[in-house]
């Protein structure tokens, strides 16, 4: 979609708040709490931004873009040329960060700019009956986003701050998730190191309740890429070397298959596989997803993987 820069302004923590209309409809495409879109930049470039709006009014898509300055050039981009009237290139929204509807409880974990889908999915809780807290950590109140965005919600006092350079927020993370209760589901999204620290404080979890929104693949330096083979629905066989990606064997061998970040954190190439031990290296699928799903951008596998393709 071409849609029209309707508003710019700029929040804490070096955010830009971004709403976007579409430029004659009065509603965009629903969307659901926890979901992103594709934003496509000259160049070819596209990046992944969460919908931190409310859910319930599609008459426009709200972004918070943090710049990065040691990223990939999009944010800056972005920061620094983007001004209402503008057009931009959006996808339909995805969701692959979505609320359990078999939670009986919910928990969110916002790390700095993670607040995004988190915020999205405090607007849809507010508006339901299921019990539910929100936990945001930042490095301190003058660099938090969307806090003003917040206070509005109905549901504010639902949200626990958390600043580093506040010991009185502080909060233990192995002992607020240490024991949870039978139904309750995790939601966490924000910087790497955060993850990792949330992941570790919830090792007793059940898989099948915890949820991780990832900006990018967590770095593996030590991973060393195998060839292997995939095998299609077809019983073509198409070998990967290990200089090469699955996707760009698929490509090579003239399947034009989908993609679009090719880093493992939109799902645009996912694909299904049917038989063999693949190696996940992407940031998005969960552990039951893992069975019988594939990014071929970027995970690889041992010996011989067929694909559902």
């Amino acid at each position: 979609m071409k849609l029209s820069v309707a508003e710019v302004r700029r929040d804490r923590g070096d955010v830009m708040v971004v709403t976007l209309k579409h430029p004659r409809r009065p509603l965009l495409p629903a969307f659901t709490a926890g979901a992103h879109v594709d934003v496509h930049l000259s160049e070819g470039r596209v990046r992944q931004y969460s919908l931190c709006n409310d859910p319930a009014d599609a008459s426009f898509y709200r972004l918070a873009i943090k710049r990065e300055q040691e990223g990939r050039g999009g944010s800056i981009s972005l920061q620094d040329h983007l001004a209402p009237g503008a057009t931009l290139q959006v996808s339909a929204p995805r969701n692959h960060f979505a609320l359990s509807s078999e939670a009986t409880r919910h928990v969110l974990l916002a790390g700095g700019i993670g607040i995004t889908p988190i915020l999205a999915m405090s607007h849809a809780l507010g508006a339901g009956t299921t019990p539910f807290e929100v936990h945001y950590f930042t490095r301190g109140s003058a660099l938090t986003p969307l806090i003003d965005d917040i206070a509005r919600l109905p549901c504010a006092d639902r949200l626990s701050y958390h600043y580093d350079d506040d010991p009185g927020t502080r909060v233990d993370l192995a002992a607020l998730l240490a024991s949870p209760a039978p139904g309750t589901h995790l939601y966490c999204c924000g910087p790497s190191g955060f993850m990792n620290a949330v992941r570790e404080a919830a090792a007793g979890w059940l898989p099948a309740a915890l949820h991780f929104e990832a900006f990018q693949v967590a770095a593996d330096e030590g991973f060393v890429a195998e060839p292997f083979t995939m095998v299609l629905r077809s019983g073509r066989r198409i070998e990967v070397s290990g200089e090469q990606t699955a996707l760009q064997a698929l490509r090579q061998a003239g399947i034009d298959h989908p993609s679009s970040c090719e880093t493992g954190i939109c799902a645009t190439c996912e694909c299904g596989y049917l038989e063999g031990e693949a190696i996940h290296r992407d940031a998005i699928l969960s552990p039951q997803a893992k069975l019988t799903r594939f990014m071929p951008c970027v995970s690889r596998a041992k010996g011989t993987l067929k694909l559902d393709l």
